[in-house]
């Protein structure tokens, strides 16, 4: 089954063409560590998944991009073109000349209307080029004007033009130290709007992502495509072909429909994270020995102990434990900073995969009580190496890991909204305060279920 991404705003854009680049360079890898005849299926799942095949060999990729500024649009589809291996279609783009200036509001109730039906005529131009729909993945920050609200509208469209397809929105969570100044009030109403329309939200941290440039693969001076290679390079490490448990010898067939069913058993909780291990410079591999044991022991404890990295300086901290198996504790006596789950999914790639004893993710005291841990649990794996490691797992978790973060960023949005700071910038594009109001109800309530697990 194919998946149709749609690339919105600068960031978007930017991200989506890093995951392409990433998927090809992947497929012509050769660092399989596989037969031929496995790697040649892996290689057409991975098309058909991604891109369409055009009769002049160059893959095309199933993408609708979306700015609002043209500049960054032109920058990808020339880049895409110069590579050589993959390219974007010339006629699924859309841009205009005026950004949405940073204004959630303009790119939700100007821009969205405005330009709905020259957007989905895109989207369902690119959809009918597949034989099989999957469904839609959308990139898009939560930050400035255009990915953010112009990205909760198309999200809504896609869902009412495509009622039964999946989808997944990636969202990039905005630095801490703040980007744009009105941020936190783009944050609040992106996610509780995407909330109410999307299947799951895939959020990275831009934090998280600066730190790992920085700490493992020792950028010095970090730019936006640095951190862009990284996050592409994780989504890259869920989507690229696997075999799920149960699905037989072949491929997945949808890798949104599998994730959902593994990862969102009830609508309330929509929020998933997403780890991988190793992370180096790439110059560093060939000197690097990794033990299957070892990186499953690491990746465990970056779960309960809501570490993002393996190599942190402060370290992991090893003293989480999870509570006894057995006590029923209720949820405000759990140990220190333990990070519960409703449901992980672990992802592994490369040498010896078949060997792998993954029981210690399976323990029921990880996770929430009204969950069985045989459901709460699933794997993926495939003897196919991921991106020149040999050995590499991912871990796509519905936790308690954003539950900080979602505070912060509510209580921060809350404080603006209670001295009404910036608050005409919204009402002139007709977003009023009860609309507001209605946004903090929904993400109060989502925090209030993930601190209850």
């Amino acid at each position: 089954m194919s998946i149709v991404t749609v690339q919105l705003g600068q960031c978007g854009n930017q991200i989506g063409h890093e995951v392409f680049s990433a998927l090809c360079s992947d497929i012509r890898g050769t660092h399989a560590l596989c037969s031929k005849k496995e790697n040649e299926s892996y290689q057409d799942y991975c098309k058909e998944r991604f891109f369409c095949q055009e009769e002049s060999g160059v893959p095309v990729a199933r993408a609708v991009l979306v700015d609002m500024e043209p500049k960054v649009i032109s920058q990808t589809l020339s880049m895409a073109a110069r590579s050589g291996h993959w390219r974007y279609s010339s006629h699924s783009h859309f841009c205009q000349k005026q950004g949405s200036g940073n204004n959630w509001a303009n790119g939700y109730s100007v821009h969205g209307p405005k330009h709905k039906e020259a957007i989905m005529d895109l989207v369902q131009k690119e959809a009918e080029k597949c034989d099989r729909l999957g469904g839609f993945f959308t990139i898009m920050s939560m930050a400035g004007g255009t990915g953010s609200g112009l990205g909760a509208f198309v999200t809504q469209c896609l869902r009412d033009a495509f009622p039964t397809s999946f989808i997944l929105n990636h969202v990039v969570w905005p630095y801490g130290t703040g980007e744009v100044i009105v941020q936190n009030y783009n944050s609040v109403l992106t996610l509780s709007h995407l909330y109410h329309s999307s299947d799951a939200l895939l959020v990275h941290e831009n934090d998280v992502i600066h730190k790992i440039c920085a700490q493992l693969m020792h950028i010095k001076q970090i730019s936006f495509r640095d951190v862009n290679q990284v996050i592409a390079h994780q989504l890259g490490s869920v989507f690229q072909p696997t075999h799920t448990a149960g699905g037989g010898s072949g491929y997945s067939r949808n890798p949104l429909g599998d994730l959902m069913e593994s990862l969102v058993p009830h609508p309330e909780f929509r929020l998933l994270g997403l780890r991988n291990i190793p992370q180096m410079a790439e110059n560093s591999l060939p000197y690097s020995t990794f033990s299957w044991p070892g990186l499953i022991k690491h990746l465990r404890q970056m779960l309960i102990a809501n570490a993002h990295m393996e190599e942190d300086p402060k370290g992991i901290d090893w003293q989480v434990r999870p509570p006894h198996p057995g006590s029923s504790i209720p949820c405000t006596n759990k140990p220190r900073h333990f990070n519960t789950s409703i449901a992980n999914l672990v992802i592994l790639r490369g040498k010896d995969v078949h060997s792998v004893d993954l029981g210690s993710f399976q323990e029921p005291s990880l996770y929430t009580s009204w969950l069985n841990p045989q459901d709460a649990f699933n794997a993926w794996q495939t003897p196919r190496a991921f991106n020149k490691y040999e050995k590499s797992a991912s871990l796509v978790s519905n936790s308690q890991f954003l539950l900080k973060p979602l505070d912060s960023i509510v209580g921060k949005a809350w404080n603006m909204f209670a001295s009404k700071a910036y608050l005409h910038q919204y009402t002139k594009f007709g977003i009023q305060e009860e609309d507001f109001l209605d946004c903090f109800t929904t993400l109060e309530q989502v925090i209030s279920s993930y601190t209850n697990l």
